[in-house]
């Protein structure tokens, strides 16, 4: 027997997740070129024609799944335009919630990778560098914020944004492929005090005829490194 198309409700939702969901597996485990279809129904538990009532084909499932996921992204970046402090705290956080994000949704993650980098198997195009061009950017403005403000040695903005985004992306890679040796947030977070560190302004110590890379940014180091030594990997 046919099943009847769900119109509206928690229903609805839930039928739109499981094809979402059992999709975004498929695509990872087969490949989007050797799913079909009827794998995706069977998975979700559904027929064929509620699949085309929601998405019309295969390849608006998978825009779905890429749009979705660049509209989250864009809700984090977004969140550290309006916050308060300074730019080390900001960049943690970011870092925090993309990585976080990142593990969420590591199946979709992992189709991202496998389009991007592999044959485009015939998917539909999606911009996947404007999701890298966005966060390159976020990134940069808060290291110019950290240098406008002090925080940072005044020197190559562009350089010290690679040094953290290499880090982040990095950390998300090794999460992707080897989770059992992946660094977690707080492995992430103690990453970045050490570029934080590299990159803080010089400040006078005490001792006379000295000076070291202290201030704010060297009193971010400390605090995140505490907090990765009690909170252990995750």
């Amino acid at each position: 027997m046919v099943r009847a198309v769900p119109k509206s409700g928690n229903g609805d939702v839930a039928v739109r997740e499981r094809l979402l969901a059992g999709a975004a597996e498929l695509f990872t485990r087969k490949g989007y070129a050797s799913t079909t279809v009827r794998a995706i129904v069977e998975k979700a538990g559904v027929t064929k024609p509620v699949l085309y009532y929601y998405f019309r084909n295969k390849e608006g499932i998978f825009l779905e799944l890429m749009g979705r996921a660049l509209t989250e992204f864009d809700a984090r970046l977004e969140a550290t335009k309006g916050e308060s402090g300074r730019a080390t705290d900001k960049l943690l956080r970011l870092a925090d919630r993309v990585f976080v994000l990142f593990v969420e949704h590591i199946d979709v993650a992992r189709v991202m990778y496998s389009i991007y980098y592999g044959p485009p198997q015939g998917a539909p195009f999606f911009d996947f560098d404007a999701y890298h061009l966005r966060f390159r950017e976020a990134i940069r403005r808060l290291v110019e914020e950290g240098i406008r403000k002090g925080e940072f040695r005044r020197g190559d903005a562009e350089s010290m944004t690679w040094a953290l985004l290499g880090a982040i992306n990095v950390a998300m890679e090794v999460q992707l492929c080897h989770p059992e040796i992946g660094l977690g947030k707080e492995g992430l977070a103690s990453v970045l005090a050490v570029i934080f560190e590299g990159i803080a302004a010089e400040r006078p110590v005490a001792r006379k005829g000295a000076s070291a890379r202290r201030g704010a940014a060297g009193g971010a180091v400390l605090a995140i490194r505490k907090g990765a030594r009690k909170g252990g990997r995750r």
